[in-house]
């Protein structure tokens, strides 16, 4: 058990062995931190890196779960070692075993938090995030549910490594919704360099039928979670689509870099007269005309399978409503200033096709982006576009994505509803 003055941790006063006592670490390696480097951790924030190491086991592996204590060697936290930058992230700050009941309560957590946002058993939407990394205590994992299936994405090796664990207790926490769970984690994992493996389901009950179609506030969207980008579908644009049905009666509207075509949908569910989609990708166009003949087979609507950039350069029609939702284009810190020019070039071509009294929806889903930095681009955009702008709303990702207060980096979408002279 452990003992200490939290709210010191809190007003940044020095850390001391005196401020608590704690037990010794469960038969975990144990890494110890430099002196004076344990506040954080103090503080939840759930990642370690690399320079507040003071000393490592040589013999750590990739995904480890490891002991995190002080330069006085007391008990801080439990978490994955990872070689890199972020050396661990820690996923538990009780001195325990992590067996199956941890996770189990980890889960039972993050479904009693959907219930509370009306998610669980709702009528009108059977997709949302069930697990968001850091901001339900699971660094390196979403979970997604569409219908009947979970979906399991891992972004770590110690996460992939306890993937089993996991759909395990997603089985015994959520018995009556789940028949199926999906592990979508080999591009992913790739991308780390730490595993070779292949997608599959992890389980499947054998009556088990995929869904095929997904609802969102009552609106049908054919989901590829097997060949789909992330896990299948952008979930965490769910209230933004839903401020764009709400503007888009009586408007034009354009919606660029679409995918499967949620604005464009919502757009015709609120009034548009007409809609146009656009994305690089044909199969992603393919979708979008899937789902606007599930819902509304006869709306005035045309896709275009181009690339966004080319199409401002060659359309003379200008929109009373355009949705800039590009993908990130800073992944890290250092392509911070190419992505800068990247949203300042693309909104000012944007700002430029909207009609005198239009509204522009624009957005970052680059978490080394802040808001700061996205609204400084937009003033310039603005500027060089030579229009009056006013915001509107300040949007970010829904509730089913939350942001633990410990770690503020997890509110990685923003967004701005301008209105355009």
């Amino acid at each position: 058990m452990c003992r200490y003055n939290r709210e010191s941790c809190y007003i940044g006063t020095s850390f001391s062995s005196n401020d608590y006592l704690c037990s010794m670490s469960h038969s975990y390696p144990i890494i110890t931190l430099k002196a004076g480097k344990e506040k954080t951790v103090l503080q939840k924030h759930p990642w370690v890196f690399s320079g507040a190491i003071a000393k490592e086991p040589s013999n750590l592996q990739e995904g480890d779960i490891v002991g995190l204590h002080s330069s006085s060697g007391h008990y801080l936290a439990t978490g994955h070692f990872h070689k890199g930058t972020i050396l661990v992230r820690c996923f538990d700050y009780s001195n325990r075993t992590i067996d199956a009941s941890v996770w189990e309560e980890k889960i039972s957590s993050a479904i009693n938090y959907r219930k509370a946002l009306k998610l669980i058993d709702s009528n009108s939407t059977n997709a949302f995030r069930l697990i968001h990394a850091e901001g339900d205590g699971f660094p390196g994992l979403v979970v997604d549910v569409y219908g009947n299936t979970a979906i399991v994405q891992c972004y770590t090796k110690g996460m992939y490594l306890a993937r089993h664990d996991i759909a395990e207790a997603i089985k015994k926490c959520f018995p009556s919704k789940i028949t199926a769970i999906y592990d979508k984690s080999a591009e992913t994992m790739a991308k780390q360099g730490a595993v070779a493996g292949t997608d599959g389901f992890l389980w499947k009950n054998e009556n088990h039928v995929n869904d095929e179609f997904v609802v969102e506030n009552g609106i049908k969207f054919s989901i590829d979670f097997i060949n789909g980008q992330k896990t299948g579908f952008f979930i965490d644009q769910r209230d933004n689509r839903t401020l764009v049905k709400h503007y888009s009666k009586g408007r034009s509207v354009l919606n660029t870099f679409c995918y499967t075509g949620g604005f464009s949908l919502y757009a015709i569910e609120g009034g548009a007269t007409k809609v146009h989609s656009v994305d690089s990708s044909k199969k992603a166009i393919e979708g979008v005309e899937r789902n606007m003949l599930l819902n509304f087979p006869d709306a005035n609507h045309e896709s275009f399978a181009e690339d966004v950039m080319t199409f401002f350069r060659k359309t003379e029609e200008n929109y009373d409503l355009i949705i800039l939702d590009p993908p990130a284009y800073a992944k890290h810190l250092s392509q911070v200033k190419n992505a800068m020019v990247g949203y300042r070039n693309l909104n000012t071509e944007g700002l430029k096709r909207i009609k005198p009294g239009g509204i522009l929806f624009t957005f970052s889903c680059s978490q080394a982006v802040d808001k700061e930095l996205f609204r400084k681009v937009i003033f310039q955009a603005a500027v060089q576009a030579g229009r009056n702008v006013r915001i509107m709303h300040q949007v970010t990702q829904p509730a089913d994505h939350p942001v633990s207060i410990y770690h503020p980096e997890a509110e990685y979408l923003k967004g701005l509803v301008l209105f355009v002279e």
